[in-house]
């Protein structure tokens, strides 16, 4: 029995060594939050429409891109107040803002430039970029590898005539229809005629293309009318793309989600 007893010690002893030398479990490192300054668009106005497209699919790299959790607008706070502004504006003449994208992490645009360098992934190009060659997309602009909207005052919109009509759901494997196709033709959106799609890598997307008139021009005018009136500024190449000024952060580029949890209680 003393023996047995002895043993038993020994195998305690050694089992109290090892447990004390083991290195404790490798904690997953925390998520990054938004830092104040930065809220949820809806807690600012809940009326704007938000159709948050890299969370689904019905992208230019036909997949969810990486950073985005939930379909929640996060904007820095004098930019969501001035899109509040303005629309109370559009509201009493018919019409609601739609946000395509708004805050983007540093992950996502990682994202598209490794989508970017694969030549070779070209299965939305029928609908995105069909008139573009893949390897120029950095050469043209379209990809670059930092964004205005990881700094949270950039916006990509439209406007909406009320009462909306919903839009169907992207259905991966569809058909793809060049993104500057009449309206009648392209993938269904609720918005104005723009003359072109969203997200569209094409010189047509230009605000101030001459090739865009009548109705489809005056449509982009009243966008941008609209939106300078509160502060924003547009970026020429894409009648869509607006940043807010003067920035909240204009020298930093943010990494956390795009998650209610980034902004809780915001």
């Amino acid at each position: 029995m003393r023996t047995v007893l002895r043993a038993l010690a020994t195998t305690a002893a050694t089992l109290l060594v090892a447990t004390a030398v083991s290195p404790a479990p490798a904690q997953a490192r925390p998520e990054p939050k938004a830092p104040e300054g930065f809220v949820a668009l809806r807690s600012v106005d809940p009326t704007i429409i938000q159709e948050m497209r890299y969370t689904t699919a019905h992208t230019f790299l036909g997949e969810r891109v990486d950073g985005y959790r939930q379909p929640v607008c996060i904007l820095t706070r004098p930019a969501a107040r001035a899109l509040h502004l303005a629309q109370k504006r559009l509201l009493r003449q018919g019409y609601s803002l739609k946000v395509y994208d708004c805050y983007r992490p540093q992950r996502a645009v990682d994202h598209f430039v490794r989508w970017a360098k694969d030549l070779d992934d070209q299965a939305m190009k029928g609908e995105f970029y069909p008139l573009v060659d893949k390897s120029r997309l950095f050469e043209d602009g379209y990809i670059a590898e930092k964004s205005g909207h990881s700094r949270g005052s950039t916006v990509d919109l439209t406007l909406v005539r009320l009462p909306a009509l919903p839009t169907r759901p992207y259905r991966p494997g569809e058909r793809l229809t060049p993104c500057f196709a009449p309206k009648g033709e392209r993938f269904p959106d609720n918005s104005v005629d723009m003359g072109t799609g969203y997200d569209c890598f094409d010189t047509l997307s230009h605000t101030d293309d001459p090739r865009i008139q009548g109705a489809q021009r005056a449509n982009r005018q009243f966008l941008k009318r609209t939106l300078t009136d509160v502060g924003f500024v547009n970026l020429p190449e894409e009648w869509w793309h607006f940043t807010h000024k003067p920035e909240l952060f204009p020298d930093t580029y943010f990494d956390f989600p795009v998650d209610r949890r980034s902004v809780a209680g915001r």
